[in-house]
């Protein structure tokens, strides 16, 4: 994560908007555009971002202006990345079964020194 980010909790859209050389008028369009982008908002209704947010907003920029996507296609990428990321995590049986073969590995272990 970028220093800047663990300074503080929330940031105001112009902070983003200068971390990410971004004007602020696309971070609210991308609010539009991109549901997983939803900053919280104040007492008074300015918009805060978290670490998170900004994150996801580097990585629509990315998208965007680097790799070349449409809207469309960032939005789409986006999707089967946290597709991607909800499949890599292992299951409870999965976890069971590593746990066993860790308590026979360690059983195995205790028998070669008596």
């Amino acid at each position: 994560m970028n220093a800047e980010l663990g300074e503080k909790i929330y940031y105001s859209i112009s902070e983003v908007a200068s971390m990410t050389n971004l004007e602020p008028y696309v971070l609210r369009f991308w609010e539009k555009e991109f549901t997983q982008l939803k900053p919280k908002k104040n007492r008074s209704g300015n918009r805060i971002y978290q670490a998170k947010d900004i994150e996801l907003i580097k990585a629509i920029k990315q998208l965007l202006y680097t790799d070349g996507y449409t809207i469309e296609g960032a939005r789409k990428a986006l999707r089967e990345g946290k597709k991607e990321q909800e499949e890599e995590k292992p299951t409870r049986e999965d976890l069971i079964k590593l746990l066993l073969e860790v308590k026979r590995d360690l059983e195995e272990l205790v028998k070669l020194f008596p």
